[in-house]
């Protein structure tokens, strides 16, 4: 029997084969695969309850979060990754995984990208064999098997295409140590890549790289300080896994806290801030519109990037710790202003009546649509978004879409003028949005099927001081009901803003909690009491990856929703005001 050939470029030496897992929609492997089993947890997407473990994996690319590096490492480091990755389009996040597995554990997987017309024929197949650039796809198990070796990292290869300072080869040579010397032989990896012709100095770093996805993520870190590794820009750090400070009064097991809390001392040792947040931009270090930074965490790039005007990467977790130890990143992306242009265009429908549930629930719709490219938004003009609608509207946005960057006509800095990010006498693509598309996608957010509510989960991202004046206001006068919880994750530096604003108080007497440096995609039980079964959330983020992460189902609303949900443990089912022209025949219980 013999197969058919396609070929691409290779990302990742080396061979490997088994059964062909193929999907035609981008995979997070943060909140869609588990670190521990392989299984494919994210419950949106087709591959739902399959394990990659020994599969050759094809799907476009990858989406979501900077921390599906982290992931892949993890698999591969305790055997449950796939055989190899085949890819429509290079996927940094996931081929960084493998950069890093090869550097530290001596352990690999090819990563070849066939682009979009060759990855189609993969459809139908059942078996498939990778050879460096090349993979073979058979319509059934092929009698010859072999085994494959795995591929180290060669550190002398190196590119020399790419334009090095003398403090690149003075890092390259060691001369600052060791950590450095790997860190620098990572980040010039991945520029050959991305085809970036030289390095860029940056100015601060936000490391995602913190989360604890498992042992693994924690021997990288630890690896790195005995190394003496030290950041050489200010570097802030993401959210970790726990509340350093009250992750045992909390009820968390040792077993997660500990290493968790571990693996947060060991990038502080590295000189990084403690800061512990996913909202960097809500920080006095903001960067400013321009500026050349690092930046992990998908909702916090996304931020910097279309809301700030500040120039960074959707950076993989681990090129980010890499890059804050060099100071010198690709110059490619969205570091140039040739490739922060926008390459498709979303048209809205007429609007009135929006509250602040329309923002996350149409970034997550046009996260779908958008797959690597950066959309120009139209039709936003008169509602003037707040900057709290558009955190709201990126961290959905960053999840379905792989991109890194949107623009909104009239709203965001690049597009007030939106011929500024056209580029001339270039047609785009336009995509035409109606309400009933937006209903569709609010359906697939309120994952729950009763009216109960369990657990409201606030702060993903983190909350903001204005977010915490609003939801004051709504909580006056008021207590939650004694059934249900409340929760509210956000950033040290928040908290205390808010605390000294006196809008804690009405909070407090509600009967909320409140949890600092971790946030809702790492918090489980005990915080979501174990008997719980539906959550509530303003989240467009967490709503989507709840479902795999904690196994609760979810229902998607606004704050104001949500703050009634926490009073009389039911969820109302309303459709928001400026839905009901989607659905004029309807008057939706349970949407």
């Amino acid at each position: 029997m013999s197969g058919s050939m396609l070929t691409g470029r290779s990302l990742v030496a080396g061979c490997a084969q088994g059964e062909l897992l193929f999907a035609d929609v981008g995979l997070s492997f943060w909140g869609g695969v588990d670190s521990r089993s392989g299984e494919v947890i994210d419950r949106h997407h087709c591959l739902s309850g399959q394990y990659l473990a020994g599969r050759v994996l094809a799907i476009p690319s990858g989406r979501g979060s900077c921390t599906g590096s982290s992931v892949l490492m993890e698999l591969i480091s305790n055997g449950h990754a796939p055989a190899a990755l085949v890819l429509a389009e290079a996927d940094e996040i996931l081929t960084l995984g493998v950069l890093v597995a090869q550097t530290i554990f001596e352990r690999s997987l090819p990563v070849l990208c066939i682009g979009r017309e060759a990855f189609a024929a993969l459809r139908g197949g059942a078996f498939a064999r990778v050879e460096n650039a090349s993979v073979r796809v058979f319509d059934r198990v092929p009698v010859d098997t072999w085994q494959a070796a795995d591929t180290p990292l060669d550190s002398s290869d190196i590119p020399h295409h790419i334009e090095l300072s003398e403090f690149d080869r003075a890092l390259l040579d060691g001369e600052h140590g060791k950590a450095a010397q790997m860190a620098m032989q990572i980040v010039l990896r991945m520029a050959q890549i991305q085809g970036a012709p030289r390095l860029v100095d940056v100015t601060q770093a936000h490391i995602d790289g913190c989360i604890y996805t498992g042992p693994a993520s924690l021997r990288f870190a630890e690896q790195l300080v005995q190394w003496g590794a030290k950041v050489r820009v200010p570097t802030t750090l993401n959210s970790i896994s726990v509340d350093q400070r009250r992750w045992r009064e909390l009820g968390i097991d040792p077993a997660l806290g500990e290493p968790a809390s571990a693996l947060g001392d060991a990038y502080m040792a590295m000189g990084a801030q403690l800061s512990f947040t996913c909202a960097p931009y809500l920080l006095d270090s903001a960067p400013k519109a321009g500026e050349q930074i690092v930046w992990a965490e998908s909702n916090a790039v996304v931020y910097a990037n279309s809301v700030l005007g500040a120039r960074t990467l959707k950076y993989p977790d681990y090129l980010d710790i890499c890059i804050a130890l060099t100071g010198r990143a690709p110059l490619i992306g969205c570091h140039l202003d040739a490739q922060r242009k926008a390459q498709l265009l979303i048209e809205l429908p007429p609007l009135s009546d929006l509250d602040d549930a329309f923002y996350p629930l149409l970034g997550y719709h046009i996260g779908t649509l958008t797959g690597s490219r950066i959309p120009l938004v139209l039709g936003l003009e008169k509602q003037q978004p707040d900057l709290d609608d558009l955190k709201a509207f990126g961290a959905a946005f960053a999840t379905t879409s792989a991109a890194p960057l949107f623009h909104i006509a009239g709203v965001t800095p690049e597009a007030l003028d939106p011929s500024k990010v056209l580029e001339p006498d270039t047609e785009l693509p336009v995509q035409r949005i109606h309400l009933e598309d937006l209903l569709l996608s609010w359906r697939e957010l309120n994952s729950a099927r009763d009216n109960r509510v369990d657990a409201v989960t606030l702060g993903n991202p983190h909350f903001s001081l204005g977010e915490f004046a609003h939801l004051a206001r709504l909580c006056r006068g008021r207590r939650k009901h004694p059934q249900v919880v409340l929760a509210i994750t956000c950033g040290r530096a928040v908290l205390e803003q808010a605390r000294a604003a006196g809008h804690l108080d009405e909070i407090e007497t509600f009967g909320a909690t409140l949890v600092t440096d971790t946030c809702w995609c790492m918090l489980g039980e005990p915080v979501i009491p174990p008997a719980a079964t539906t959550l509530m959330t303003n989240s467009g983020k967490y709503a989507h990856y709840a479902p795999g992460l904690v196994g609760r189902s979810v229902h998607f609303a606004s704050l104001a929703e949500c703050v009634d949900a926490a009073c009389t443990g039911v969820a109302s089912g309303r459709l928001p005001t400026w839905l009901h022209p989607a659905l004029p025949m309807e008057t939706p219980a349970n949407v």
